[in-house]
């Protein structure tokens, strides 16, 4: 698994939304959050407490972030899912654990939810489909 401090020297968004940044700035002290591009408004600073850097914990916040993925894709939301897909890329790459390189994204990002699902013992509601099946595909 990458260190943080790993993370902050070789982190780059690829959210328009930022929402891979906002996810790990949980993990993030606020006198570094600005090497990954967030900036807390007034009200909140000195406020945030960053949440430890290990990998249960980072386990346990890809575990949702696969679940709201599954969800987005499943419900053929496309802008969401390519979101969450890049969400979880980052987690992946963060944990180096052989996922890290997935870079395919048919059907919504349903391959890469799957492989993660399976690798981590999480929910997986496509069964033994691929995620890659016609079926997935919006009409």
């Amino acid at each position: 698994m990458k260190t943080l401090e790993q993370v902050l020297n070789q982190f780059e968004s690829e959210c328009i939304d930022n929402r891979d940044a906002n996810r790990l700035a949980r993990f993030v002290p606020e006198e570094h959050l600005d090497k990954i591009g967030i900036e807390l408004k007034d009200e909140f600073k000195g406020k945030h407490v960053a949440e430890e850097f290990t990998r249960e914990n980072i386990l346990e916040q890809l575990k949702s972030d696969v679940a709201f993925g599954f969800e987005k894709a499943l419900g053929q939301r496309g802008i969401s899912a390519s979101l969450m897909f890049e969400v979880v890329k980052m987690w992946n790459w963060i944990l180096e654990e052989g996922l890290e390189d997935f870079d395919e994204y048919p059907m919504y990002g349903l391959p890469l939810f799957k492989a993660t699902a399976l690798k981590y013992g999480f929910d997986n509601p496509i069964g033994n489909d691929n995620g890659d099946e016609s079926k997935y595909e919006s009409e």
